[in-house]
């Protein structure tokens, strides 16, 4: 269980980079207007983005068995 967590972790970690790499200009815009946001606003999302995460993590170790 640690090995996939750890490239779980490893894979975020190149997205993130890819993105700040790539569209830096773009991410400081996003960082501006989440400011604006409720906190209300951001735990919604960041709960609709962790039951994501689980659907897709479970979808894929499902069809992978």
């Amino acid at each position: 269980m640690m090995p996939e967590f750890l490239m779980a972790l490893g894979l975020v970690l190149v997205i993130e980079g890819l993105l700040y790499a790539l569209v830096p200009g773009h991410l400081k815009a996003m960082m501006l207007s989440f400011q604006k946001l409720s906190d209300d606003q951001l735990r919604v999302g960041g709960v609709s983005a962790m039951a994501l995460g689980v659907v897709i993590v479970w979808l894929v170790r499902s069809v992978a068995s």
